[in-house]
């Protein structure tokens, strides 16, 4: 394909490692990554929230608000029986 398509086999070349960045975590959190699930509630918390309030005063009451919301939702996941992925096991693979 690379001579029909030379712009997108330049694109996929460049983005490999991108792509690939999955598997330098552990086996065990390969399953976990496949979907965006927890990110699209958590986003969706967020803007129904900031819709609750409709208007805001300033830039900082939105960042106060949504790091309020980011915080609770921290804590859920740090106590949460079955968790997303632990800290005990992402911790030999952060830079």
């Amino acid at each position: 394909m690379r001579p029909k398509v030379p712009k997108l086999a330049a694109l996929m070349d460049e983005a490999e490692p991108d792509v690939l960045a999955y598997m330098t975590f552990p086996p065990q959190h390969r399953a976990k990554l496949h979907s965006t699930n927890p990110l699209e509630r958590l986003n969706g918390e967020i803007k129904r929230r900031t819709e609750v309030v409709g208007i805001f005063p300033n830039e900082a009451s939105i960042v106060r608000l949504v790091g309020a919301i980011l915080l609770e939702q921290n804590d859920e996941w740090a106590v949460q029986r079955a968790r997303y992925m632990t800290l005990e096991t992402i911790a030999p693979h952060q830079r």
